[in-house]
């Protein structure tokens, strides 16, 4: 009785703590509503002091576009939603404007946590650090530890300082792909594979119980092809050539901080306090005087905080209106029929963005940015049409981000010019259908028969309590080849090449954007600023005679939490108690829920 009392008044307090709870969220959302459908309220202004510092710090991950959140400015920015991670997009606009911003003196690195990005959006990010750095303006990094991305990063800068006690990590890459065979075999679980193209490897972990020899010949070439671009930037800025840095990582040569400094990887051992020092010392300010540190979102609300009043946004509206504008159709992640979201591509949702772009008449051209590993390969199509279609009427520029392979590169083959980093993981060619049987599980594991009914020989095609008849996988590989022809076809025909020679550098296989032009499936190195300037060219845009205009319009972030992130949720729970098994066991579900031939990156990999 006593435990019942303790239940029951602990639901009571639960229920009010909720209910209180409730009313302060619902209080916001409607204080942010009026607030800005109707502009009353004062917001907080940012200023920028003169002699101020431009602080980047990377504790969120780093995605393509930035999420405005409107509860942030009351200090719930954390409690309700989830964070939204750091957009790509805002962060080299802050850099870009902080290079002429006279109240900006330098930038401050703070490389404590590790940067949650791959391989080409780290690109991005150093590509415009070293842009600003041109300007002449400082930028200081550092950290008590660098791993190999923050201090990839780092070298960039005229002052690297490391913890005196710190750690440095510099052994070169590593990917590692987990294999589900064995556990499969011990469940009587056989996965019923169809594929063309031998380096199309996203089913071996159901096949095998490591590597094929194909998919560890194109892993080793994309990890080499990362690591050399990694060096020669790193040899570029420090002054210490490829072979030396090479010797480093393969004889372990840093284990200490001063091994660091010594092999000059790092300019000085300080701590934090004696850091703060030098930048004060740089700043010309007095030892007592605090520096004026600018935390990147502050500058981002700074630069970007259009007119002062009502009437003047009504009025910048109506020019912006009647301005010439470039599009950037932002294509990011898995590539699914249907609407999209921020995380997923839809065929609906991208078709018609793009379908918009081409029959607005003041959008002059387009730029798609692309980071996919693929997926549907009926969803790809959707898009590559209206691709095609858009490209007959105005310059369409493709951007890859990190990565753009098989649907990823499906969706890319028809524009007029493909953008890529050197790191940038592209190519892909290949297809592949997968239908697990499970039929022993149940029977034997379980103990469970089914029983079927059907109206003709083969209605029960594709089910999970029975293996696949010679006939029936015969015609699921038909269906595969018809894909990957068509697939072919298409790049044969976006890139100007015979689809025998597509074939040839397709099967599957992965390429890095460096290795990518030799074979021409990439035009041009370069991250998504190259590919705007030059799409500009194209459409005969001059500089300040227009506008950037993203697409898919973002979703209300109010009618985002009413309608619930139950998805979002449940992902932040798993990643929490799985911490780096999360991908694989990610991966592995979205594989076995595919539906219909994927045209799907061959592996998902950990590269660290």
């Amino acid at each position: 009785m006593k435990n019942f009392f303790s239940t029951f008044f602990g639901a009571i307090v639960g229920v009010i703590v909720a209910g209180i709870l409730c009313t302060v969220i619902f209080a916001t959302i409607i204080v942010s509503s009026f607030k800005h459908q109707f502009h009353f309220g004062k917001e907080k202004e940012v200023r920028i002091k003169a002699n101020s510092v431009l602080l980047l710090k990377f504790k969120d991950p780093i995605k393509e576009r930035g999420v405005s959140n409107p509860f942030a400015e009351l200090g719930l920015g954390d409690v309700i939603g989830s964070k939204s991670g750091t957009g790509l997009d805002d962060l080299m606009k802050s850099i870009k404007k902080a290079e002429t911003d006279t109240a900006i003196k330098g930038i401050y690195l703070d490389l404590n946590d590790d940067i949650m990005a791959s391989s080409a959006t780290l690109e991005e990010v150093r590509n415009s650090l070293l842009q600003f750095k041109a300007s002449k303006k400082f930028i200081y990094a550092y950290a008590e530890g660098y791993s190999q991305k923050s201090y990839y990063l780092a070298s960039v800068a005229d002052k690297i300082y490391l913890h005196p006690e710190g750690d440095f990590m510099f052994k070169g890459l590593s990917a590692q792909i987990m294999y589900y065979k064995n556990a499969l075999d011990k469940i009587n679980v056989e996965m019923q594979v169809y594929r063309h193209g031998k380096f199309k490897s996203a089913v071996e972990p159901f096949l095998l119980d490591k590597m094929s020899a194909p998919n560890r010949l194109q892993l080793e070439t994309l990890l080499n092809s990362i690591w050399i671009h990694m060096l020669e930037g790193i040899s570029k800025q420090r002054g210490v050539s490829v072979a030396e840095l090479q010797s480093i990582a393969d004889e372990l040569k840093i284990t200490f901080p001063a091994d660091a400094q010594q092999l000059k990887l790092v300019d000085e051992l300080k701590y934090k306090d004696e850091v703060t020092d030098a930048l004060k010392q740089k700043l010309g300010i007095k030892e007592k005087q605090k520096i004026n540190f600018v935390s990147l979102g502050d500058y981002y609300a700074h630069i970007s905080k259009k007119g002062h009043g009502d009437d003047e946004d009504k009025e910048d509206d109506k020019k912006s209106d009647k301005k010439a504008k470039l599009a950037v159709i932002y294509a990011v992640g898995e590539i699914m029929s249907g609407e999209g979201d921020a995380e997923k591509i839809g065929s609906e949702s991208t078709a018609k963005s793009i379908r918009e772009a081409r029959l607005d008449t003041t959008i002059k051209a387009i730029v798609l940015r692309v980071n996919s590993p693929g997926g549907s390969a009926l969803a790809s199509d959707v898009i590559w049409r209206e691709v095609t279609l858009a490209k007959k009427v105005k310059p369409v520029v493709v951007s890859m981000g990190d990565v753009a392979a098989s649907g990823g590169y499906y969706i890319s083959c028809a524009a007029d010019r493909i953008f890529a980093q050197p790191n940038t993981i592209t190519g892909s060619i290949g297809v592949f259908g997968l239908s697990p049987n499970a039929q022993k599980l149940f029977s034997e594991k379980l103990g469970i028969n089914i029983d079927t009914v059907n109206t003709n020989k083969h209605s029960d095609l594709g089910s999970l309590f029975r293996p696949a008849t010679t006939q029936e996988a015969a015609y699921i590989q038909k269906s595969v080849e018809q894909v990957y022809s068509t697939f072919t076809k298409r790049v044969a025909e976006g890139r100007g090449m015979s689809q025998a020679n597509v074939d040839s550098i397709g099967q599957g296989r992965v390429w890095s954007g460096a290795d990518a032009i030799g074979i021409k499936l990439v035009d041009e190195l370069g991250g998504i600023n190259d590919a705007i300037n030059y799409t500009a060219k194209k459409a005969n845009l001059k500089e300040g005679e227009y506008e950037l205009l993203s697409l898919p319009k973002q979703k209300d972030p109010i009618k985002d939490l009413l309608n619930g992130k139950k998805d979002e949720e449940e992902t932040k729970v798993l990643q929490q108690n799985l911490g780096v098994f999360y991908d694989y066991i990610k991966y592995a579900q979205s594989i076995i829920k595919a539906k219909g031939i994927q045209a799907r990156l061959p592996f998902e990999m950990s590269i660290h």
